[in-house]
């Protein structure tokens, strides 16, 4: 996809952006030049001072396309929905927000379209209090016209479908920091994709092995599912940045840990219970009828209801059900029944690598949704009330009222993740690995992962733990990450993918890295707090960190604030006068490293000195 313009017409506005902000991503110009040159990738790099409201771009178009994603799912969990008499602040198609905006958009052309170009122009409106209309861009009138009456031409209506087509494949975050207001909308869809799943081990439907969401929150509980999905299924050309800097050569050994069953808590199982209206009258019906439901007594006679919650995902030796699969690729697999759990190891070469390509359609993203269901599988303990909650909430804090599992607790866990790295004799522990190493394996990760998608990328200061080289490096880093191997390139059925990228930074490699048009630069008004965006008014394209520390952060100074202080001080003593020129300077080269500020100093110390030896001439003093 395409950004082509956002606009906010809620009169509340939306955190730090007003009403009435609007910014255009792109001109038609620079539209037609990416549209027939779509394999050279370049990201937003969204840059300015602390505060000045770069994340609040990426949270407006997460919270709008976080709304367009919950109006079109099928699955869409009881305490979700809005009810009247039941959830009255539940959700609603006609409230979003912001509650008022419009985004304008390319994305892939949909056959129901019946458009003979690869990709359509869309646009979505919301106005206050009303559902968000479509809107398709035609050539021939030039005009814009309502999906609804495009579908009332055809004489059908797609309904969802077509709408869920013309949405980004993917919607992907990323945030290194401790800031949630980005994850916010996405953490709540992780919610969603457990419930929907819950639903189904509840009625005792089939689940397609993967969420029908497709908003991502790619934290650092995903980091190890990450790197793990790239190592087993890419070749060597497309790990080629993994290798650059981190020196990651291959995947020698993991673990992967699943427990089968849980005790219910009352509240769980009346929540069985009430799904099951038909056999209300009696438990034993229930669990009689439902084979993830298993009734147990202790010593004193109690009775207790335990939950097989992997029930739906695994099945017999051929089945295609996702734990199946992974035995099928383990090298050992046992059952530990003293805590109902199921051990897989894997000692990788390349039966291994081949055994994952076959039982996971030769794809990364599909064994990658495998572990996203079973890592979900975690919120278990979450109660209804605490979703719905959790569903209605604006919080910036959600993430610590969700309870955290000891490792034994949890339903999906890895262990043992072992590789090998250049320089290095032994294989190594994952968590062995720098924070810095750890970041940038998780940012390229996840772009070699949904490389091959038409998706939306929001990161959130991916860089801050990167070293200058490695922050030198990132946007040639992502470039390779989009770049089509050589391999793809042979296809005569390529496809070429159209990803969006923004990132926010406050490194200045990133910018000298990217062109004008692709710099957008905020300010924030410190009277109305209102923010505003601009591009550079000179070439950012290799253009030198000092420049655009000086043009784009404001910060006119190359050295630190206390190394500035002594300069300063010695620059006033210089100025009064008192001191011998020589013994001075030689102070200032023994104190201070060599910068700018330095050598001007030196200079004016200099030039001040032969005007007096000038003056001295001219009055014919020896």
């Amino acid at each position: 996809m395409k950004l082509l313009r956002l606009k906010i017409t809620d009169p509340k506005g939306f955190r730090s952006l007003p009403y009435g902000f609007e910014h255009h991503f792109r001109s038609e110009w620079t539209l037609q030049e990416e549209l027939a040159n779509q394999e050279d990738f370049a990201p937003f790099v969204c840059a300015g001072r602390n505060g000045s409201g770069k994340s609040n771009l990426l949270e407006v178009l997460g919270a709008i396309f976080y709304h367009m994603e919950c109006i079109s799912l099928e699955n869409r969990p009881d305490s979700f929905n809005h009810d009247p008499i039941e959830n009255p602040k539940g959700f609603l198609g006609n409230k979003a927000n912001p509650d008022g905006f419009e985004v304008e958009y390319f994305a892939n052309s949909p056959s129901e379209l019946n458009n003979n170009k690869n990709q359509v122009r869309l646009k979505i409106c919301k106005e206050i209090e009303k559902d968000p209309q479509w809107w398709i861009w035609k050539d021939s009138p030039t005009e814009w016209e309502k999906l609804e009456d495009f579908e009332k031409e055809q004489k059908t209506s797609f309904g969802k479908v077509l709408r869920r087509k013309l949405l980004p494949q993917y919607i992907i975050c990323y945030s290194s920091g401790e800031n949630e207001i980005l994850s916010l909308p996405f953490f709540k869809m992780r919610f969603i994709q457990f419930d929907e799943y819950w639903q189904a081990l509840k009625k005792q439907e089939i689940y397609n092995n993967q969420p029908e969401a497709r908003m991502i929150c790619l934290d650092n509980s995903f980091s190890q599912a990450i790197l793990l999905c790239n190592l087993l299924f890419q070749d060597h050309e497309t790990l080629q940045p993994f290798r650059e800097d981190v020196g990651i050569e291959a995947l020698t050994e993991f673990r992967i840990i699943l427990r089968r069953s849980i005790l219910l808590t009352p509240e769980q199982l009346e929540s069985f219970v009430s799904s099951n209206e038909s056999e209300r009258e009696t438990l034993e019906g229930i669990v009689k009828n439902n084979p993830a439901l298993n009734a147990e007594e202790d010593e004193l006679g109690n009775t207790h209801y335990r939950l097989n919650i992997l029930h739906l995902l695994d099945g017999d030796e051929q089945s295609s059900r996702m734990i199946s699969a992974l035995k099928r690729c383990a090298t050992l697999s046992y059952e530990d029944d003293s805590n109902d759990t199921l051990i897989l190891d894997y000692w990788v070469n390349e039966a291994t690598k081949q055994a994952f390509r076959e039982n996971f359609e030769n794809k990364p993203l599909s064994l990658f949704q495998a572990f996203q269901v079973l890592l979900t599988l975690n919120l278990y303990t979450v109660s209804e009330p605490l979703k719905a909650d959790l569903y209605q909430s604006n919080s910036h804090y959600i993430s610590e009222t969700v309870p955290t599992l000891a490792s034994d607790e949890r339903i999906m866990r890895f262990k043992n993740f072992y590789f090998t790295k250049q320089g290095v004799d032994q294989p190594m522990l994952l968590k062995e690995l720098s924070d810095g190493e750890y970041q940038l394996l998780h940012s390229l990760g996840l772009c070699l992962l949904f490389r091959n998608t038409n998706s939306l990328f929001l990161l959130d200061e991916p860089e801050t733990h990167f070293n200058p080289n490695w922050r030198a490096n990132f946007i040639s880093r992502l470039r390779q990450c989009f770049t089509p191997t050589k391999e793809e390139e042979k296809r005569p059925d390529k496809v070429i993918y159209s990803q969006e990228m923004l990132i926010t930074t406050h490194t200045p490699f990133l910018i000298s890295d990217s062109r004008p048009e692709k710099v957008l630069v905020f300010n924030k008004d410190k009277a109305t707090g209102e923010v505003s965006i601009t591009h550079p008014e000179y070439n950012t394209l290799g253009a030198s960190i000092n420049k655009i520390t000086m043009n784009t952060f404001g910060k006119r100074e190359t050295i630190g604030a206390y190394a500035k202080g002594i300069l300063d001080d010695l620059r006033k003593r210089f100025e009064q006068g008192d001191e011998d020129n020589e013994t001075l300077i030689d102070e200032i080269h023994h104190q201070l490293g060599d910068s700018v500020e330095k050598l001007l100093l030196i200079k004016a110390i200099l030039a001040n000195e032969e005007d007096a030896s000038k003056e001295d001439h001219e009055e014919g003093k020896p």
